[in-house]
């Protein structure tokens, strides 16, 4: 129970600071996309650093929860991030959340149930060894990459898509090695855990992403940046949890059927929910936008 009260508290400060970074990051100069001086203008904005502030919280409940539990459990709940987005873009907007809000909303929580029932996450696995780990490490951290490299060819509208769905690759990642990180924790302690690698690349990882996302943010709409985030984010780290820390599910024939459709609900759910009108458009940005030269 308190797993799970820690993840869905931690995806209620994330999709208020998501919202609230959003807002701000669309009045940004565009020439700062994709570049670290992006994140010193925000700086300036108190709008920006109270969505921050809203997803460090969110950051510190969810690796509290990450902490205390599996990850193939923690990153479903999370998905619900985009219910709390757009509670408060419906706020902002003055939009109902109508029958496509509702029908995502319920997607996303059939999914969410549907994977984690039929799915039993639990640890108990042997932990993988050292080329195991930097081999998933880096397939998910070289897909980011590409992600990024081709998004930088297309038009403004698509790039923050697929450079959203590259910061939910890293950020499944980092979710992946923060557990990680809690285990060397509670082996060796505080002083142990800085002679290991992962807690530096949670850090590096967590920068990156959040340049991403910033310049996401700052080129298109809400919708067209936070589903593609909130989806491949737990794609990732259940990948990453079974693939080097040790996570278990159910791999029965039955078992995998529903844990398919679980995770194609949530996927459903979170696009439907993230189509719908009450996510805010960003000012100066549209699906005829011009692509601004990359430096």
């Amino acid at each position: 129970m308190a797993v799970f009260l820690l993840a869905i508290g931690s995806a209620c400060c994330l999709g208020l600071g998501f919202v609230l970074q959003q807002h701000a990051a669309q009045r940004a100069p565009r020439a700062d996309l994709l570049r670290w001086r992006l994140l010193l203008d925000l700086l300036k904005m108190p709008e920006w650093l109270a969505g921050i502030g809203a997803m460090v919280v969110g950051l510190v409940l969810s690796a509290w929860a990450l902490a205390l539990g599996e990850v193939s459990l923690v990153e479903p709940l999370l998905t619900t991030n985009l219910v709390f987005a757009m509670a408060l873009a419906s706020v902002l907007t003055r939009q109902r959340l109508g029958r496509s809000g509702w029908g995502g909303v319920l997607l996303l929580g059939l999914g969410v149930t549907a994977f984690i029932v039929a799915g039993d996450p639990h640890g108990g696995g042997a932990v993988a060894g050292q080329l195991r780990h930097w081999l998933v490490f880096g397939v998910v951290a070289g897909l980011a990459l590409l992600l990024v490299s081709f998004g930088r060819r297309l038009p403004l509208f698509e790039e923050a898509t697929i450079l959203a769905l590259a910061a939910g690759l890293l950020y499944g990642l980092q979710d992946a090695l923060t557990r990680a990180t809690a285990t060397h924790i509670d082996a060796g302690g505080l002083r142990a855990v800085l002679h290991h690698w992962e807690p530096y690349a949670v850090i590096g990882l967590g920068a990156t992403g959040l340049l991403l996302v910033q310049s996401a943010f700052e080129v298109a709409p809400l919708r067209m940046s936070l589903p593609a985030l909130t989806a491949a984010q737990p794609l990732a780290g259940i990948v990453c949890a079974v693939g080097f820390l040790g996570d278990r599910l159910r791999v029965t024939p039955v078992a995998l059927a529903w844990e398919a459709v679980g995770l194609l609900a949530m996927v459903l759910g979170v696009v439907v929910i993230g189509r719908h009108p009450s996510l805010p458009n960003a000012c100066g940005a549209g699906p005829g936008a011009t692509k601004l030269p990359h430096p």
